[in-house]
């Protein structure tokens, strides 16, 4: 039994490494290329409900969901600004962070989800 909570804890690292990285990745080539690609939107959903169902265990709910609204109000930001100082670099963080977005927003409705039954459960 151990053997598959290990298994499950290194998709979910594996996930949560994957979905940072192609969210950073995927925003500085769309910010950079003026491309959207929807295979990478798609991912990142996937990659996030995997993060959010494999690697937060019940006691980083609270954590982990601040994190979450943290990373929301960055994205939220106007960031776009930033390119009067340093043209191309607005532009960059606000498609990063916009996929960064994509990305924790599915995990966090299935941490939310889970917290909600836990709550039901007691």
């Amino acid at each position: 039994m151990s053997e598959v909570i290990i298994v499950e804890h290194k998709v979910g690292h594996y996930a949560f490494f994957g979905g940072v990285v192609l969210a950073v990745l995927a925003g500085v080539v769309s910010a950079l290329f003026d491309a959207v690609n929807s295979w990478v939107v798609l991912a990142l959903i996937v990659l996030g409900v995997l993060v959010g169902v494999l690697n937060v265990q019940a006691k980083e709910v609270t954590e982990f969901l601040v994190a979450v609204i943290a990373l929301l109000l960055a994205g939220s930001a106007n960031v776009l600004v930033l390119n009067t100082v340093a043209a191309p670099f607005g532009t960059i963080l606000h498609v990063v962070l916009t996929y960064i977005k994509v990305f924790v927003a599915p995990a966090a409705v299935v941490v939310g989800l889970k917290a909600v039954k836990q709550l039901a459960e007691r």
